[in-house]
């Protein structure tokens, strides 16, 4: 079993939080086509025989490719690779969404879509820089499901400073009134090298305290449990039978490549990462010269990993497979740390399994640094 993401290097305008690797010249589209399809074919032995069960299309935006550049690139994935996709997904902005390009990609074998909501508040939108309005995401969310999309899941930003929840509770209430199967949601976090970044430190913008943005977190895991979701990771809530699988498959270490600028790669063991820089890519690849920098874990590395993926899932991890896989007594290394978060309410026990409980969750990544190597 394998995956592989396709990272579409480009956005018609920079959102104002955004700090992924993309470029707005859009002038390279065809020819990024061309080089990530031969890439493939460069990485036809890094999976070896394992099947490929899950394409992800990420981003940027990969919406803004042509139903044809999509074709051209899953028909080399499936010329290149052992495939036998069980989930195909696509990033996808609202306003890219019109009906003939969602029954194109209906027919591509595309089968679930993940929506760039962020917001349903007007202003808010205005402020991000998103190109959509709140009413082209409902209008996009009701053509995607004319089309005969089943599974789709709605992205949404908490955090946004105000002075109190009701515009959180505003958007959460109307992703959910929209009934999608998924609800991904994260943090409004403040990078260096954003607009937001540069309002920060100029003082023209002040991020909201954790303690409010803590309290959202709560409310985004009180409403999505009422409706019927299930926080399935940290940041991702489903309904039953509609969990990502693609995203499943990397938290439980299941290995993936990555195709295109920026994008990363983990084979089993190792994980890589081709350059951010699409030139630079764009050269090499032409010249059949791999960009991938390989970062050589070890031992160590591999079980913190699989801690600070696995602690942040329904699944949690497993001392057991711990101790035969790494050779770790943890239960035992790690007995106060872990007998001091256990009073705290933060960990749910089943044998030798530990997860996370609710309030376990908001601080995930650093219960799991407390049990790190």
């Amino acid at each position: 079993m394998a995956g592989i993401y396709i990272h579409v290097p480009f956005c018609r305008q920079a959102c104002h939080y955004c700090d992924f690797h993309f470029s707005t010249n859009l002038d390279r589209i065809d020819q990024m086509t061309d080089m990530i399809c031969r890439e493939i074919e460069l990485r036809a032995d890094y999976l070896l025989d394992k099947k490929v069960e899950t394409v992800y299309f990420g981003g940027g935006t990969p919406s803004l490719l042509p139903p044809l550049l999509i074709e051209k690139i899953l028909d080399r994935i499936a010329m290149t690779f052992n495939s036998d996709w069980r989930e195909v997904t696509l990033e996808a902005n609202p306003d890219d969404l019109i009906e003939n390009t969602l029954g194109a990609w209906k027919s591509l074998g595309i089968d679930r879509l993940s929506l760039g909501i962020q917001s349903f508040d007007e202003e808010v939108l205005k402020f991000y820089n998103r190109a959509h309005t709140a009413e082209e995401s409902k209008s996009a969310i009701a053509k995607a499901r004319k089309v005969g999309f089943e599974k789709f899941s709605l992205d949404l930003i908490y955090g946004f400073p105000q002075p109190d929840h009701s515009l959180w509770q505003r958007d959460l209430s109307e992703a959910i009134k929209q009934n999608p199967g998924h609800i991904s949601s994260y943090a409004l976090t403040v990078e260096p090298k954003t607009a937001l970044g540069t309002w920060m430190k100029k003082g023209e913008f002040k991020p909201a305290e954790e303690d409010f943005v803590a309290e959202q977190f709560e409310i985004l895991q009180e409403l999505t449990e009422k409706a019927g979701y299930v926080q399935y990771e940290v940041s991702n809530f489903g309904k039953p039978e509609q969990f990502a699988l693609h995203n499943t498959n990397y938290w439980k270490g299941v290995p993936y490549l990555g195709i295109g600028p920026s994008a990363h790669s983990y084979d089993g063991q190792n994980r890589g990462a081709n350059p951010s820089n699409n030139s630079l890519y764009l050269k090499s690849v032409e010249n059949r010269t791999l960009p991938f920098v390989v970062d050589n874990l070890s031992q160590d590395e591999r079980l913190n990993e699989y801690m600070l993926t696995g602690l942040r899932t329904l699944w949690g991890i497993d001392f057991d497979e711990i101790s035969r896989v790494f050779g770790q007594d943890l239960l035992t290394t790690r007995k106060v740390i872990l007998s001091q978060m256990d009073s705290e309410g933060w960990l749910v026990w089943k044998d030798k399994n530990l997860s996370l409980s609710k309030s376990g969750k908001l601080l995930a990544d650093s219960i799991a640094a407390a049990l790190f190597v």
